[in-house]
């Protein structure tokens, strides 16, 4: 049994991440969370897609995207 697509939950707004959450599990994706943005640089390595929120309260979310850029081609979607 293949398992499915793990999805990065990155956002500092507790309602928002229970959304998405819900959301994606209702839909059969497996999901994960961060609210920092050194949390979804620990935790993106796991990560088939991250959805990202751009303010974050210790790392900008482009500067997420410029980390995770310099080892990893995994997909970003921007929530913004």
């Amino acid at each position: 049994m293949t398992l499915a697509p793990l999805v990065l939950i990155v956002d500092d707004e507790t309602a928002i991440r229970r959304l998405l959450r819900t959301s994606l599990q209702a839909e059969g994706y497996r999901t994960a969370e961060a609210a920092t943005g050194a949390e979804a640089l620990a935790r993106a390595q796991d990560a088939d897609i991250i959805v990202l929120d751009l303010g974050l309260p210790d790392i900008d979310g482009l500067e997420v995207i410029r980390r995770l850029r310099a080892n990893s081609a995994v997909p970003v979607v921007v929530l913004s």
